[in-house]
C-alpha cells in the first residue's frame, strides 16, 4: 500500500486506531508531514501523512462483492468492506477469485440447501453472490473441461470454520458428481461419516477453538471420465505428535483419551481406567471438559461412527485398548537405580501402571521394562547393552507413546480410505486441504514452528498464484507488465530450510550430538543468523529467538526443540511391540525389511537420529503435499474468526486484519497494489469520471479513446488501457477522485448561487401577489356589501307574491280533497264486487278441469291394463309353444333330459309366479276401486259445498246491487256543499252499515276459500297416492320382465347345450341342416315374430354364415378371434393417423371408446387391445418436441379418460343405471351375449348381429375387469406424461430469454451528457423484444393447443404453472445478483411485467386464469425497487401494504442489495434496516433448523397439478352418437354399429 497523495482538508480518510485498528473521519487540518483528523466519535487524532488513506464516500453501504472493484484498495478499505457485509450477514466475500469466509457463528441453511446448488450449478464465477459453492463449481468445472485436477486450499485459524466450509465443499462436489456408494451411501456421505472418528483421534482443545484439528486433510476426490464421483481418498499430514505427552493450560490433549474416560464402567474397568485427573498425560492441563460437550454420550457416538466406517468390534476394542494403554504408559515414573546414569521403576503404582501396559498390548512386562530403561548399541567387535539415567528413560517412554499414537492414527486413516474405496483409474481429482493456520501465541514452541513453516510454504504456493493470476490478467488486457516487481517470501523459507546454514540443518546437527543443549543450539543460531533481517534475538532471553513470517513476528522458545525433534522409533520399542500377541499391535508394527535390519545392527546414533528425527518426516509429508498441490490448479478460500467469544453479531477489528495478515490476504493486497491496483471498465471509469472532460464525453469517440483523452488531460502518467479496462497505480485513483470532488464542488457551487437567486425572486414574487390579493379582497368586499342590499329588497316582494298565492292555493286544495275522497270509496267498492266475482268464476273452472283431467286418466289406466293383461297371455302362449319344441327336441337325445327337467321345474315356478303376479295385480285393482269410491264421495259433498259457496255469493251480490241503487241521490248531492247536518249523518250511518255488510261478505268468501283449499289439498293427496299405487302396478311390471328374461337366459343355455349334443352325437349331420339361431326371432320390445328389417337383417346374417358353416361347427371360436383380431388391427391403423376433429370433438378418442363399448372390451378378463391403443399414442408422442402432436394427444387422451371415467365402475358395484335402455337386455340375444361376454365369441356375434342390438346412443356404466381398470391408469399417467412435456418445451423455450430479460442493458456513454430518455428508450426497445419473444413463444402454444381443441382446464393449468416458473426465475435472479436489484433494472422488468399481463387479458380468463396471479413475488419486488421515498416507509407499511406476500428473509435481502443507479437513493432508512436485520436474527434463532422457513429463494413446482377427478368436473360431457367414422372403416360391416341410424 503506498503512501496516499492528494490528502486535503476536508477529505474523508481512514486512520489508525489501537483499539478499532482504523476509524474513518475527515481532515481538518494539515501541517507539513501532520495530517489533524476529526474522527465520527469526535475526538481528534494527529497522524502523520504515510499512515492516512483516503475514503471511498460512494462506496455502497453494504460493500463490494468483490474487493477488486473497490476504489481504494488498503486495509482500512477491505475491513470496512468486510465488516459492512459482515452486519448483513454476507459471510462470503471475494478478493478475485480469493474467497474470504467470516464464520457468522450461528446456523443459516438457506445459504446451503439444494435449491440453492442448483442456483450455482454451472453458473459463472462471479455472476452470483459469493459462495463456496461458486468456488467448488468453478474447480469442477475446471477438471471437466480441462481435464486437469483442481484442490481447493481451506485455511484459517482454530474455530474460524474450516472444518464446516470443507464439508460444504465436499456435500456441493457430491451433489455435481454424486454417485450412490457402499450400501446405499454416497462417497461424501461415507467421508463424511469418517469425521467423527478422525475428530476423536485428531482433534484437541487449544487457546482459541475446543475442537481444532491438530493435523492436516487433504481430502482427494475422485471423478471417472463421465464427472461422476468414482471413489475418494483421506490424505492426513503433520500430526501433532508432541501432544500425546505435553500439554498446557488451558489446552487438553486428543478427545479420545477423555471420551475412554467416560465410557460405560464396564469398560472402564476393563481398562482399570480413572479419572482424567489421575494420568500424567491429561492432568498437565487444569482443563478436563468442555463446555456443553458430554464425553459420554460422544464415546457412544464415536463407536457408532466406528461401526459406520466398517470398523469390526474386535478393532474398535484393540483401539481402545492401545488408548488405555498409552494412559497407563505415562504414568510410569522412574527412579534413579543403583549404578550410575541407571533408572528403576520407582514404586508399585509405576509397577502397576507398567504390567496393565503390557497387559493391554499383550505383550511381556519385562519385555517392555527393558525397552524403557534399556538401550542396545551394536558394533562390530560386540553388543553393548546399557542402561538410560531417569530423564533419558522418560524420554524413552514418551517416544513409544508418540509413535503408538502416531500409528495407530495412521491405522485409523488407512481403514477409512478402505471404507470408502478409491478408483485406481481415475485420472481428475479436486482435493479440498483443511489445515491449521498460522500460529502466535505467548509461549511458541516446535509445534508453531512447523505449522508455520508450513504456512510459509503455502504462503508462498498462494503467492504464486496470485502473481500468476495477475499476470493471466494483465496478458489478457494486453499491457506492458514487465517492469512490476511482486514481493515474495523465498528469503523466509531460506532462513528455515536452506541447506546447509538453516535453522533445520543447525537443529539436525544439534540433535546429532548427544551433549547438545537448547542452549548451545540457540547460540549457534545468534550467531549464524546475526545478519539476517528475518531473524532477531530478543533482549531478555538467553534461548529464545524471533522470526519475521509474512503475518508477523512470532519469539520460539527453544527449550524443547532438541527433544521434540528426537522423534524416532527406538529398536527395543520396535522388536517389543512386533513380539506382541495381539495381531492389532502387530499390524501397528510390520517388522523391518532384512536389509534395514542387518544395515541397522552396525549404525551409529547419529544416523539413526538422522533417518527417524521428527523434522525429516514433517518435511517429507510437507514435500509430498505441496508436489500434490502444484500438480493441480489451486483455489483458496480464506475462513476468518470475526470474535474470539464465539458469538454472533460480533466483528472485532483488530483481531480479524491480524487473520487477514496471517491468511496472506493482505500479503495479496500488496502484490496487486504492486501492480495496478485499481481496475475499471471503460464504461465504469466513464460513468465515474466522465465530468472531468465532458467535451470528451459529446465528441464521437470509441470509449477507449476517451479513458486516454481524460487521463493524459490530467496529466496522469503510469497507468495502462487494456482491451476492456483501464489500469490505474496506487494513488492515481485518488488524485482522480480529488480532481473529481474539485469539479463537483464547483458545480456545487454554482447551483447554490443559482438556487439563492431563485429562492429571492421567489419571496418577491409572492409578495407582489399577496398586495394584489388584498386589494382584490377589498374591492369584492365593498361590492357584496351592495348586492346583499339589493338581495333583501328583492327576496321581500318575492316572499309577498309566495304568501298569497299559498294561501289561495290552500281553500282550493281542501275543497278538492273532500272531492276526491268520496269517489275513491264508491270506486274502490265498485272493483270489489269485480274482484270477487271474476275470483269464484276462476276457481270453478279450475275444480271441472281436474275433474275431467281425473276421468280422461281413470279411462287410460283401464285401457292399459287391459293391454298389459293381453301382452302377458301372448307371451305365456309364445314361451308354451317354445317350450313344447323344446321338449320334441330333448327326445332326440338322452344327454340333456336332466337339463329338460330342470327347464320344466323352472317353468312350472314362473307359471307360479305370473299368477301369483296377476293375483296381485287383481288385489291392487280393487284397492284402487274402492280409493276411487273413497275420492268420488269426497269429490261430491266438495261440490256441494261449492254450490252453497255459489248461492251465498249470488245473495251477497243481490243485496250490495240494492243498496247501491239506493244510493245515487246521495251520489249526485255530494259535489254541493251540503248545510243540513241530519242528512250528513244518515248518510254516513248508511256508508257504515254497508262497509259492515262488506266485511262479513269478505269474511264468508275467506273461509269459502279456505274450505276448497283444504279440499284441493286432500284431492292432491288422493292423485299422490294413486301416482304410488301405478309406480308398484310398474314395479311389478318390472319384475314380469326380469322373469321373463331368465326364461330367455335358460333358453339360450338350453340352446347351445343342444347345439354342442348335436355336434356330438351321431346325429349331428342330419340336425346340421336346421337353422342354428332360433332364438333369433324375438324383437327387444315385446317378443313377437320379426318381420319387416329383423328378418332381412337376419337372413343376410344367415346368408353370410354360410358358405362358411363347415368351419364354423369345427372351430367356432377361431373365426370369431380372427375376425375380433381384424377388426382390431383395423382400429389401430385408423387412429395412428390425425383423424382431426368433429364439432370439437376428437374423432380418434371418440372411436375408440365406441369400439371398446360395443366390443365389451371392459368386460373380459383377458384381452390385448388396451396395450394396443396403449403402444400407438406412446409411438406417437415419442418426438418430444412436436407440439402439435403432444396438443392433439392430451387432447384425445383427456376425452377418452373422462368417458372412461363416467362409464367404468369397479366389479361388484351396483347395479346399473335405470336411465340405459332395456331393449338390449330384453332381447334374447343381448342376454345370450350377456351370458357369454366372458368369451372372445361375444365380439363376434355383436359384429355379426350390429343391427340387431342397436346403437350405444346412451352413455352408461359397465362393470369393469382388471384390464379396462388397468387401461385407465395406463391413460391417466399418458396424460400427466404429455402435459408434463408440452410445460417443459414451453419452460425450455423461454428459459433463455428470461435470464436476458431479468437485467436490463446499460445506459450508453452518450446518456452521460446528452440525457437518459433517448437511451433508455432504445435499451427499452431492447428489453421489450425479449418480453415479446416471451409473448410469441405463450402465444403461439396457446395457439396450437387451441386448434388441438385442449380442454381449457388443462391449458389454465400449463400457463398457470409457467408463470409460476417464471416469477421462480425472475425473482430468485433478483436476489441472487445484485446488479439486477437496482431502480432501473426494476423499471425494466415492470415493463415487461406488463407485456404478460396485456397478453393475460388477450388470451381471457378462460384459458389464462389466475396465471397473473402467479407473478405475485417479482411483481411486489419489482414494485419495491421503483417506489419513491423508500427512507419514509415503515416496515409495518412494507409488510403489510407494499409486499405483503414476501418474507421478512426476503425483504431484507433486497433491502440490503438494492442500489439506485438513478437517482442516488438509499433503500430504506438505516431503522427500518436495523429492524429487518433484528427480525431476521429473531427467526433465525428460533427456528434454526428449519431450512425452508430460513430460505429466501422460491422453489419450482414440477408437479402435476390436477387429478381425474378434476377432469370429470371441469370438462363438459361428450356426445358420442353422431360422430362420423374416418371413411377407413365406415366401409367394413365390422364397423357398422359406428354408423349413425335412421330413427
Amino acid at each position: 500500500m503506498a503512501a496516499p497523495v492528494n490528502i486535503v482538508v476536508g477529505s474523508h480518510v481512514w486512520v489508525e486506531d489501537p483499539v478499532e485498528a482504523w476509524i474513518d473521519g475527515e481532515v481538518s487540518r494539515i501541517n507539513g508531514l501532520e495530517v489533524h483528523v476529526r474522527t465520527t466519535k469526535g475526538k481528534t487524532v494527529v497522524a502523520n501523512i504515510s499512515k492516512v488513506f483516503p475514503q471511498d464516500t460512494e462506496a455502497p453501504p453494504g460493500g463490494v462483492d468483490d474487493m477488486t472493484k473497490l476504489s481504494y484498495l488498503h486495509e482500512p478499505g477491505v475491513l470496512q468492506n468486510l465488516a459492512a457485509r459482515y452486519e448483513l450477514n454476507e459471510i462470503y466475500t471475494y478478493t478475485g477469485n480469493i474467497l474470504i469466509a467470516i464464520n457468522p457463528f450461528q446456523r443459516l441453511p438457506h445459504l446451503y440447501d439444494t435449491h440453492m446448488m442448483e442456483q450455482y450449478k454451472g453458473a459463472g464465477f462471479g455472476e452470483l453472490s459469493p459462495h463456496v459453492f461458486a468456488v467448488a463449481d468453478v474447480a469442477y468445472r475446471a477438471m471437466i473441461n480441462e481435464g486437469k485436477s483442481n484442490s481447493i486450499l481451506v485455511s484459517g485459524e482454530s474455530g474460524a470454520g474450516k472444518t464446516e466450509t470443507t464439508k460444504m465443499l465436499m456435500r456441493y462436489l457430491a451433489h455435481l458428481g454424486g454417485r450412490s456408494g457402499v450400501e446405499g451411501r454416497t462417497v461424501e456421505q461415507q467421508v463424511l461419516e469418517s469425521n467423527p472418528v478422525l475428530e476423536a483421534f485428531g482433534n484437541a482443545k487449544t487457546v482459541r477453538n475446543n475442537n481444532s484439528s491438530r493435523f492436516g486433510k487433504f481430502v482427494e476426490i475422485q471423478f471417472d471420465k463421465s464427472g461422476r464421483i468414482s471413489g475418494a481418498a483421506v490424505r492426513t499430514y503433520l500430526l501433532e505428535r508432541s501432544r500425546v505427552c505435553q500439554i498446557s493450560t488451558p489446552e487438553r490433549n486428543y478427545h479420545c483419551f477423555y471420551l475412554l474416560c467416560a465410557a460405560p464402567p464396564e469398560e472402564i474397568e476393563r481398562y482399570k481406567l480413572r479419572n482424567p485427573r489421575s494420568f500424567h498425560y491429561l492432568n498437565q492441563s487444569d482443563c478436563y471438559e468442555l463446555d456443553g460437550v458430554n464425553d459420554g454420550h460422544e464415546y457412544l457416538a464415536t463407536r457408532r461412527a466406528m461401526d459406520v466406517v466398517g470398523i469390526s468390534e474386535q478393532e474398535q476394542d484393540a483401539i481402545f485398548r492401545v488408548v488405555a494403554a498409552i494412559l497407563h504408559l505415562g504414568n510410569i515414573n522412574f527412579a534413579k537405580g543403583e549404578e550410575i546414569d541407571s533408572s528403576v521403576i520407582k514404586d508399585e503404582q509405576s509397577r502397576f501402571h507398567l504390567n496393565m501396559t503390557a497387559e493391554l498390548l499383550k505383550c511381556d512386562a519385562q519385555s517392555l521394562e527393558d525397552a524403557l530403561i534399556k538401550r542396545v548399541m551394536v558394533t562390530p567387535e560386540e553388543i553393548i547393552t546399557r542402561t538410560l539415567d531417569p530423564v533419558n528413560a522418560v524420554g524413552s517412554r514418551d517416544a513409544l507413546a508418540k509413535t503408538i499414537y502416531s500409528r495407530l492414527f495412521d491405522w485409523l486413516v488407512d481403514k477409512i480410505n478402505n471404507s470408502i474405496g478409491q478408483d485406481p483409474n481415475s485420472k481428475s481429482i479436486i482435493g479440498v486441504l483443511d489445515i491449521y493456520g498460522f500460529e502466535s501465541f505467548k509461549s511458541n514452541s516446535f509445534e508453531q514452528f512447523c505449522i508455520n513453516y508450513t504456512n510459509e510454504k503455502l504462503q508462498q504456493h498462494f503467492n504464486q498464484h496470485v502473481f500468476k493470476m495477475e499476470q493471466e490478467e494483465y496478458t489478457k488486457e494486453e499491457i506492458n507488465w514487465s517492469y512490476i516487481e511482486f514481493v515474495d517470501n523465498q528469503d523466509v523459507l531460506d532462513l528455515i530450510e536452506k541447506k546447509p546454514g538453516g535453522i533445520i540443518s543447525l537443529l539436525d546437527e544439534a540433535c546429532m550430538f548427544p551433549k547438545s543443549t537448547h542452549e548451545t543450539f540457540a547460540q549457534k543460531l545468534y550467531q549464524t543468523f546475526k545478519n539476517n533481517k528475518r531473524f532477531i534475538k530478543p533482549k531478555l532471553s538467553r534461548t529464545d529467538f524471533t522470526i519475521s513470517h509474512y503475518a508477523g513476528e512470532v519469539n520460539y522458545q527453544a527449550n524443547l526443540f532438541l527433544d521434540k525433534n528426537k522423534d524416532y522409533v527406538v529398536a527395543e520399542h520396535q522388536a517389543l511391540l512386533t513380539a506382541s500377541k495381539c495381531p492389532f499391535v502387530v499390524s501397528l508394527f510390520p517388522p523391518l525389511p532384512e536389509e534395514t535390519s542387518k544395515s541397522s545392527k552396525f549404525s551409529s546414533i547419529g544416523s539413526r537420529f538422522k533417518d527417524a528425527q521428527h523434522w525429516r518426516v514433517f518435511h517429507l509429508q510437507l514435500q509430498s503435499l505441496m508436489e500434490t498441490l502444484s500438480a493441480t490448479e489451486p483455489h483458496y478460500i480464506r475462513c476468518v474468526k470475526p470474535n474470539n467469544v464465539l458469538k454472533p453479531a460480533i466483528f472485532e477489528n483488530a483481531n480479524i486484519i491480524q487473520q487477514l495478515r496471517c491468511g496472506g490476504v493482505l500479503e495479496a493486497i500488496r502484490i496487486s497494489c504492486a501492480g495496478y491496483p485499481t481496475r475499471r471498465t471503460f464504461y465504469e471509469f466513464l460513468h465515474r469520471f466522465g465530468v472531468l472532460a465532458p467535451e470528451v464525453l459529446e465528441g464521437n469517440y470509441d470509449d477507449k479513446t476517451a479513458c486516454i483523452m481524460i487521463l493524459d488531460k490530467k496529466g496522469l502518467k503510469g497507468y495502462q488501457v487494456g482491451k476492456t479496462k483501464v489500469f490505474l497505480r496506487a494513488g492515481q485513483m485518488a488524485e482522480l477522485d480529488a480532481r473529481r470532488a474539485e469539479v463537483l464542488g464547483n458545480a456545487a457551487r454554482t447551483i447554490q448561487r443559482q438556487i439563492r437567486t431563485y429562492i429571492a425572486r421567489k419571496e418577491f414574487i409572492s409578495l407582489r401577489k399577496a398586495a394584489i390579493m388584498m386589494q382584490s379582497y377589498w374591492r369584492g368586499k365593498m361590492a357584496c356589501k351592495l348586492f346583499e342590499q339589493l338581495r333583501r329588497e328583492a327576496a321581500a316582494l318575492k316572499i309577498q307574491k309566495n304568501l298569497r298565492r299559498y294561501v289561495s292555493r290552500k281553500s282550493y286544495l281542501t275543497v278538492r280533497a273532500s272531492a276526491i275522497t268520496l269517489q275513491t270509496g264508491l270506486r274502490a267498492m265498485t272493483a270489489h264486487n269485480e274482484f270477487r266475482f271474476r275470483k269464484q268464476t276462476k276457481a270453478a273452472i279450475i275444480i271441472q278441469a281436474h275433474w275431467r283431467c281425473y276421468q280422461a286418466y281413470s279411462y287410460y289406466k283401464s285401457l292399459q291394463k287391459a293391454v298389459i293383461v293381453t301382452q302377458c297371455g301372448w307371451r305365456c302362449r309364445v314361451a308354451r309353444r317354445e317350450l313344447r319344441k323344446l321338449k320334441m327336441a330333448s327326445r332326440e337325445t338322452g344327454a340333456l333330459k336332466e337339463a329338460k327337467d330342470k327347464l320344466e321345474k323352472r317353468v312350472e315356478e314362473l307359471t307360479w309366479r305370473l299368477q301369483l303376479e296377476k293375483r296381485l295385480r287383481v288385489d291392487l285393482e280393487e284397492a284402487k276401486a274402492q280409493e276411487t269410491a273413497k275420492l268420488q264421495e269426497t269429490l261430491h259433498a266438495m261440490q256441494l259445498q261449492i254450490e252453497e259457496a255459489n248461492a251465498m255469493v249470488i245473495r251477497e251480490q243481490e243485496a250490495a246491487r240494492k243498496a247501491i241503487e239506493e244510493a245515487p241521490p246521495v251520489i249526485k248531492e255530494t259535489p254541493v256543499i251540503v248545510q243540513d247536518t241530519e242528512k250528513v249523518d244518515s248518510l254516513t250511518a248508511e256508508v257504515e252499515r254497508l262497509k259492515a255488510s262488506l266485511i262479513a261478505q269478505t269474511q264468508s268468501a275467506e273461509e269459502a276459500k279456505q274450505a276448497s283449499a283444504a279440499a284441493q289439498a286432500q284431492n292432491e293427496e288422493l292423485t299422490r297416492k294413486l301416482g304410488d299405487a301405478e309406480k308398484k302396478v310398474d314395479q311389478l311390471q318390472d319384475s314380469v320382465q326380469r322373469f321373463e328374461e331368465k326364461l330367455s337366459n335358460l333358453e339360450s343355455e338350453n340352446q347351445v347345450l343342444r347345439q354342442q349334443a348335436l355336434a356330438i352325437s351321431p346325429t349331428a349331420k342330419a340336425l346340421s341342416a336346421r337353422p342354428k339361431t332360433p332364438i333369433l326371432q324375438r324383437t327387444p320390445e315385446n317378443g313377437n315374430i320379426l318381420n319387416g328389417e329383423a328378418k332381412k337383417s337376419l337372413d343376410s346374417s344367415l346368408a353370410l354364415s354360410t358358405p362358411r358353416e363347415p368351419e364354423s361347427e369345427e372351430k367356432p371360436q377361431k373365426s370369431l378371434n380372427e375376425k375380433q383380431q381384424e377388426n382390431q388391427d383395423l382400429l389401430i391403423k385408423c387412429i395412428s393417423q390425425d383423424l382431426g376433429f368433429s364439432g370439437g370433438r376428437p374423432i380418434a378418442a371418440c372411436l375408440i371408446y365406441k369400439s371398446l363399448l360395443q366390443w365389451r372390451s371392459f368386460e373380459v378378463e383377458r384381452t390385448s387391445v388396451f396395450d394396443r391403443i396403449i403402444q400407438t399414442i406412446s409411438a406417437a408422442i415419442e418426438v418430444q418436441d412436436n407440439n402439435d402432436a403432444l396438443s392433439y394427444w392430451l387432447c384425445n387422451s383427456a376425452t377418452l379418460l373422462l368417458l372412461l371415467q363416467s362409464t367404468l365402475k369397479a366389479s361388484g358395484a351396483a347395479s346399473l343405471t335405470p336411465q340405459r335402455r332395456r331393449s338390449t337386455s330384453a332381447s334374447l340375444f343381448g342376454r345370450m351375449s350377456q351370458g357369454l361376454r366372458a368369451s372372445p365369441q361375444s365380439a363376434g356375434f355383436s359384429f355379426l348381429n350390429g343391427r340387431v342390438l342397436g346403437g350405444l346412443d346412451d352413455l352408461r356404466q359397465v362393470e369393469a375387469k382388471y384390464p379396462a381398470l388397468l387401461f385407465k391408469q395406463q391413460l391417466t399417467a399418458f396424460l400427466e406424461k404429455i402435459y408434463g412435456m408440452i410445460r417443459d418445451n414451453l419452460k425450455k423455450e423461454i428459459s433463455p430469454l428470461l435470464g436476458l430479460c431479468i437485467q436490463a442493458p446499460r445506459t450508453s456513454r452518450a446518456s452521460l451528457v446528452k440525457g437518459r430518455s433517448q437511451a433508455n428508450a432504445v435499451a427499452q426497445q431492447a428489453l421489450i423484444a425479449h418480453w415479446q419473444s416471451i409473448v410469441k413463444s405463450l402465444n403461439n402454444y396457446l395457439k396450437i393447443m387451441r386448434a388441438n381443441h385442449v380442454p381449457p382446464f388443462l391449458v389454465r393449468k400449463v400457463f398457470t404453472q409457467i408463470f409460476s416458473f417464471i416469477n421462480v426465475q425472475l425473482f430468485n435472479s433478483l436476489l441472487l445478483r445484485r446488479e439486477c436489484c437496482s431502480f432501473s433494472n426494476g423499471e425494466f422488468v415492470k415493463t415487461g411485467l406488463a407485456e404478460l399481463e396485456n397478453w393475460c387479458h388477450e388470451a381471457t380468463e378462460e384459458y389464462a386464469g389466475s396465471a397473473w396471479d402467479e407473478l405475485k413475488h417479482i411483481r411486489q419486488a419489482v414494485g419495491f425497487l421503483v417506489i419513491h421515498q423508500k427512507p419514509k416507509k415503515t416496515l409495518k407499511e412494507i409488510t403489510n401494504d407494499l409486499c405483503p406476500v414476501l418474507s421478512i428473509q426476503q425483504l431484507y435481502r433486497i433491502s440490503t442489495m438494492y442500489w439506485d443507479d438513478k437517482y442516488g437513493t438509499h433503500s430504506v432508512s438505516s431503522e427500518l434496516l436495523k429492524k429487518v436485520i433484528s427480525s431476521m436474527r429473531v427467526l433465525m434463532t428460533e427456528d434454526s433448523n428449519n431450512a425452508v422457513s430460513s430460505s429466501f429463494l422460491l422453489d419450482d413446482d414440477s408437479s402435476i397439478p390436477f387429478t381425474v377427478d378434476d377432469i370429470s368436473k371441469t370438462m363438459r360431457q361428450i356426445e358420442v352418437s353422431d360422430i362420423d367414422p374416418p371413411p377407413l372403416i365406415r366401409e367394413n360391416s365390422g364397423f357398422s354399429f359406428l354408423l349413425p341410424r335412421a330413427e
